[in-house]
């Protein structure tokens, strides 16, 4: 009986997600939380056929049970649901912890907007790991002005295209600031593996991804007003026929002051969850 569980499952979460909302303390927190969750869920295409598919699977189970695809579909959807659910009560009881001070931030069209493309992309994710960094996202931007509403939106892009593999190079620089891509590399993977095999090309696209979209650098010194000094080159530079490895140890990397936003609004892991 998958179908009928699966009714149930399906109103178990919808419920849920109305407590959460019938929790909150005052008319104005409730207003604002309510705001949130219909954004939420707007923003992602198959609910709404969902709550629809679920319905009419109570009043036409005969039909629908002939329906085997449809019934794999709305099993599929439950799980998510589920998460989803989960996700959302999460979120609402953050905003609980903070009070009444972020309600009129919540409400508002630009925070509003965040949620919509963060949930977007939160459904378009393929691990709970990416989907957990878009929740903390969604919480710490409610409750704290660390960065503007549009580099926010960035980082949301960030959460859409780069891979976990991206994000395990992100953490290493964070936690150990000024290490190698020898230091980065043996930190997560443990064996160094060929110069032309398919995992150095990999780790080199990693590193690049990265560094071209303004995440990492290496280190430089400034002035002290901030301005970058030009390296010395070296007296002596030996000549060699060969390339620079992927795994070269001697120029330390570190996050750009962006990637350590990113870092605090996304891997609480790693910080306190700001606000």
């Amino acid at each position: 009986m998958v179908e009928e569980n699966n009714i149930v499952d399906s109103d178990n979460k919808l419920e849920y997600i109305k407590s959460e909302i019938e929790k909150t303390q005052t008319s104005n927190q409730r207003r604002a939380i309510v705001k949130f969750v219909l954004a939420a869920l707007g923003s992602i295409p198959w609910v709404g056929g969902f709550v629809a598919a679920a319905a009419s699977m109570k009043t036409e189970q005969g039909d629908i049970r002939r329906e085997q695809l449809q019934n794999q579909w709305l099993e599929e959807h439950t799980k998510k649901m589920g998460k989803l659910a989960l996700n959302i009560g999460d979120i609402t009881e953050r905003f609980e912890t903070i009070g009444e001070k972020i309600d009129e931030r919540i409400e508002s069209e630009e925070y509003l907007d965040i949620v919509r493309k963060a949930f977007r992309t939160w459904d378009e994710a393929d691990t709970d790991e990416k989907r957990k960094y878009i929740t903390n996202l969604i919480e710490n931007a409610a409750g704290t002005r660390l960065c503007s509403d549009d580099v926010i939106r960035l980082f949301i892009d960030w959460l859409k295209i780069y891979h976990e593999a991206h994000f395990k190079v992100i953490r290493e620089i964070y936690s150990t600031p000024g290490v190698t891509r020898y230091d980065i590399w043996m930190s997560i993977y443990g064996e160094i593996v060929r110069e032309d095999s398919p995992e150095a090309d990999l780790y080199k696209l990693l590193i690049r991804d990265l560094s071209t979209g303004g995440v990492i650098r290496q280190f430089r010194e400034t002035t002290d007003d901030g301005r970058f000094l030009k390296k010395k080159p070296p007296i002596h530079k030996a000549k060699t026929t060969i390339l620079e490895s992927a795994f070269e140890n001697s120029k330390p990397y570190i996050l750009t002051e962006l990637g350590k936003q990113f870092v605090h609004y996304t891997m609480n892991e790693l910080v306190p969850r700001i606000g």
